[in-house]
C-alpha cells in the first residue's frame, strides 16, 4: 500500500498536470464512479490535498437550490489502486479505468483504488478528523499523537501503523524510523520518553519530506550509502536505500547482526535486535 508520502506527491502532480482553473473533462470508462464523474466533468479543479493515505480533489458544485460548496472526489488507493500521467487527452481506455481526469495538455487515469466517491466538505472532515496528525502537513499536531503513544500498552511498531496515531505511515517508514532511532519496536508506547517520541516524529518529518521530493524512499544516512560502504545498491521493487525493511536474514548496515522479521498485526516487521535496544 502506498505510503502517505505518495499520496502527497499525488496531489501536488495531479495539481501541475490539471489545476490551474481550466476546465477539466472527467469519466468512468469502467462504470463504478459515472455519477460522480459526471457531476465534476467539464468543471475546474480547485483542490488537491493529501490528509495520510487519503487524497482529495475539489471541485465547485452548486447543490440542488443553493450556493456553490466545494465537493470533493475521495481516493484511497488501497494494496491496488494507482494513478498514471500522461500527455494531452487520453488514449481509448484499456482495462478498469474508474476514473479518467484530462485537458488540452494532460490526463490522469486512476484504476483499482478501495475508495474512489464524491463527498461533501462535513464528509471530507469526518474522515480527516478520524486521522492522525499527519507529519507531511503544516497543520499537524505532534501532541495529540503523542498523546494517544504515552497512554497505550500497545507497541510503538503498532502504533506507528495505526492511522488513527500518526497519518501516512507504512510499513517502511515504521520499521526504518525505530531502527534509526535504536527502539525495539515491541516497546510499548507508554514506555517512550518524551524526547524520544520528538525525535521520531522530526525524523518522520525530515524522512518524508525527501519522500515527496525524490518520489521514492531512502532512509540510510551519508555513511551507509552504497557509495560509502563500497556495497552493491539495494535491489528491490520499492526502491530506496533502507537499513532494515525487506532486509530478513542479511546482516546489519551499522553492526553486522542478522536483521530479524515477524508478524505483527498482520504486517512484516523488520529490526536488528542489537542496534534496537530493549530498554530507554
Amino acid at each position: 500500500m502506498p505510503e502517505g508520502h505518495t499520496i502527497h506527491r499525488l496531489a501536488a502532480d495531479l495539481d501541475d498536470v490539471l489545476g490551474g482553473g481550466r476546465p477539466v473533462r472527467a469519466d468512468s470508462p469502467q462504470g463504478r464512479f459515472a455519477d460522480g464523474a459526471a457531476l465534476v466533468d467539464g468543471r475546474p479543479l480547485t483542490a488537491t490535498e493529501a490528509h495520510g493515505k487519503h487524497l482529495f480533489l475539489g471541485w465547485s458544485l452548486a447543490p440542488s437550490g443553493g450556493a456553490e460548496a466545494t465537493s470533493w472526489v475521495h481516493i484511497h488507493l488501497g494494496l491496488y489502486g494507482k494513478v498514471a500521467f500522461g500527455d494531452g487527452p487520453p488514449p481509448p481506455p484499456v482495462g478498469q479505468l474508474r476514473l479518467r481526469l484530462w485537458n488540452d495538455t494532460g490526463h490522469a487515469e486512476l484504476r483499482g483504488p478501495t475508495t474512489c466517491t464524491l463527498i461533501t466538505d462535513a464528509e471530507k472532515r469526518a474522515v480527516e478528523d478520524r486521522l492522525g496528525p499527519d507529519p507531511l502537513r503544516p497543520d499537524a499536531d505532534p501532541e495529540a499523537a503523542w498523546r494517544r503513544v504515552h497512554a497505550s500498552r500497545t507497541s510503538i511498531a503498532a502504533l506507528l501503523m495505526d492511522q488513527k496515531v500518526v497519518a501516512g505511515v507504512g510499513n517502511v517508514y515504521r520499521a526504518e524510523v525505530l531502527f534509526r532511532h535504536g527502539i525495539d519496536p515491541y516497546r510499548a508506547g507508554r514506555d517512550l520518553t518524551r524526547a524520544e517520541w520528538d525525535a521520531i516524529w522530526s525524523d518522520l518529518v525530515t524522512l518524508m519530506r525527501e519522500g515527496v521530493r525524490l518520489n521514492r524512499i531512502d532512509t540510510v544516512r551519508p555513511e551507509h550509502t552504497p557509495e560509502a560502504m563500497g556495497r552493491p545498491p539495494r535491489v528491490d521493487d520499492h526502491g530506496g536505500e533502507v537499513y532494515v525493511y525487506r532486509r530478513a536474514t542479511m546482516p546489519c548496515l551499522v553492526c553486522g547482526t542478522e536483521i530479524r522479521t515477524a508478524q505483527l498485526a498482520a504486517r512484516n516487521l523488520f529490526w536488528c535486535p542489537t542496534c534496537q535496544h530493549t530498554t530507554a
